[in-house]
């Protein structure tokens, strides 16, 4: 069975945006959708709350999603689309469903069943928690720039996210540049060291240069280029986005990259970026 785009909606403007990016990727990978609506109860499970509360959350859910299918079915009517309203806390319920799934997409902001900042409770549980990529689409983003950032450091985690991005690139037929951001070492008991930046810049583009060569031949047709700044990986992955259409990173990286479980360079670009982010995570050995 052909694993789906999954894309959880709480009838937001972000959840809305949400929507359209996954029915628009599950369009270009020929997969279908599964628009989800989680109907968290919780908050109204006090006695204050009459009864009736529980009708009115899932009739709520049901016309979210009719309108979500709906606006599918107009601006894609080839994907194959389906609905599903599940009980429960909907960063629990994404997860459950990632299984099945050929990635997560979330809005970035939301109310509701997908409440959260762009960070948020929602995006914090679910990126970084499955293993299937898992992309955060901000409300309003609209203008297409033909361009796929990625952002590389040599890990493990950050080829996954090369291979995604280049796979993204190529399904959109657009232009690809990975990012190499690196800093130079700092040796409070040795503050002398100096560096001839020069060479270090050269080593460092050489470095990008051979990681993206052994893309080349799969991606024969996505036309890659690099750039290695020196400055720190969040700094200069969010104004590389500024004009993209994708910025796609890794979990975790090492070095400048690393931290534990959602890293710090992909909670940062999260926090900051203004086009949709995905973040991928390796396969498990």
């Amino acid at each position: 069975m052909t694993e789906p785009v999954i894309v959880g909606t709480d009838g937001s403007r972000a959840a809305a945006a949400a929507v359209e990016w996954a029915a628009g990727d599950a369009a270009r990978k020929g997969l279908p959708l599964r628009i989800v609506h989680a109907v968290d109860r919780l908050p109204y499970e006090i006695a204050r709350y009459p009864v009736p509360i529980e009708d009115q959350l899932d009739r709520a859910g049901r016309r979210i999603l009719e309108e979500a299918e709906q606006a599918v079915r107009e601006n894609h009517p080839a994907v194959r689309v389906t609905t599903t309203m599940i009980e429960g806390d909907p960063s629990r319920v994404l997860r459950q469903n990632a299984g099945n799934a050929a990635e997560i997409v979330i809005g970035s902001r939301g109310h509701g069943g997908f409440a959260g900042m762009l960070l948020g409770s929602v995006g914090m549980h679910v990126a970084g928690q499955v293993d299937v990529p898992v992309v955060v689409v901000r409300a309003g983003v609209s203008a297409l720039h033909g361009l796929v950032v990625v952002g590389i450091d040599g890990s493990d985690e950050a080829g996954a996210a090369l291979t995604y991005a280049f796979e993204e690139a190529r399904l959109r037929d657009c232009r690809l540049l990975a990012v190499y951001a690196w800093q130079l070492p700092v040796h409070p008991f040795a503050p002398e060291i100096s560096y001839d930046l020069d060479e270090v810049r050269k080593a460092q583009e050489d470095y990008v240069a051979g990681a993206l060569r052994t893309h080349h031949d799969r991606y024969p047709d996505v036309a890659a280029e690099m750039q290695a700044v020196c400055t720190h990986p969040v700094a200069a992955l969010v104004e590389a986005g500024e004009k993209a259409d994708l910025l796609v990173v890794g979990l975790r990286g090492r070095g400048a990259v690393g931290a534990a479980v959602l890293g710090s360079v992909s909670r940062g670009v999260l926090h900051h970026a203004h086009c949709p982010v995905a973040v991928v995570r390796p396969p498990r050995s």
